[in-house]
C-alpha cells in the first residue's frame, strides 16, 4: 500500500519501511509521529483520493535523526548602487522511518522507543555565552534578526550589540554549529552590529 502525503509544503509518495528526509517536526529520535495530510492512498488499481484529504487517514513514521541541510546561499546586488547582500539560510530537517499507513480512523501499533528516566534533579542546559548585565538591545533592528531569532539569541547569552560585533570567527563557528543561523548570516549580523554599537 503507498500514500501521498503532504508536510513542510511538500508532497510526498511513501510506502511502509521507506526512509525520507522531510522539513522538521517536533520530536526526539525514536519517537513516533502521525501524519495526517494524507492527499490519497491504496494499492494498485484501488486508490482513495481526498478532497483534499483523505478522512481517518494517518501515516505513522519513526524519527531516525534530526539535522540540518546544507547552506543555501542567497546573494542580492544592486548594481551601480554599492548595495549587496549575502545570507545563508540551513533548513531543519527529520529522518523519519514510515512505519504504518492507517486508514479508518486506526491508530499505531508502534509505540515511541523507551526512553531513560530523568535524574531527579536535571542540570540546567549550559548557554553558548554568558549574558552581560545591564539592559539588553533590541537585536531585531538588525536586518534580518526578527523576534524569533532574537528569542533563540538570548536565550544563548547574545543581548547586545556589542557582543555580536565582538563575535570572533570561533564563535561564529560555534553557533553555527549549535543554532538554525548560518556562519554567513551571522557574519552579516555582525557588520550591522559594528554600526550600530558606536
Amino acid at each position: 500500500m503507498f500514500a501521498v502525503i503532504k508536510t513542510g509544503g511538500k508532497q510526498y509518495r511513501v510506502a511502509a519501511n521507506d526512509v525520507l528526509k522531510i522539513e522538521k517536526v517536533a520530536g526526539e529520535v525514536g519517537d513516533i509521529v502521525e501524519i495526517g495530510f494524507v492527499l490519497a492512498h491504496g494499492e494498485g488499481d484501488n486508490v482513495t483520493i481526498g478532497a483534499p484529504f483523505v478522512d481517518g487517514a494517518v501515516v505513522a513514521a519513526e524519527v531516525l535523526e534530526q539535522g540540518r541541510a546544507k547552506t543555501v546561499i542567497a546573494f542580492k546586488k544592486r548594481r551601480r548602487q554599492n548595495s549587496r547582500r549575502k545570507r545563508g539560510h540551513r533548513q531543519l530537517l527529520t529522518t523519519v522511518k514510515i512505519t504504518e499507513i492507517l486508514t479508518g480512523g486506526a491508530k499505531p501499533a508502534k509505540k515511541a522507543a523507551a526512553k531513560a528516566e530523568a535524574k531527579a534533579e536535571a542540570a540546567p542546559a549550559a548557554t553558548l555565552f554568558t549574558a552581560p548585565k545591564g539592559k539588553a538591545d533590541d537585536l531585531t533592528v538588525i536586518v534580518g534578526i526578527g523576534p524569533v531569532a532574537a528569542g533563540q539569541l538570548n536565550e544563548q547569552g547574545i543581548t547586545t550589540f556589542k557582543q555580536i560585533a565582538k563575535l570572533s570567527d570561533d564563535d561564529i563557528e560555534k553557533i553555527d554549529a549549535n543554532m538554525p543561523f548560518s556562519a554567513d548570516q551571522i557574519r552579516d549580523w555582525r557588520d550591522q552590529a559594528k554600526e550600530l554599537a558606536k
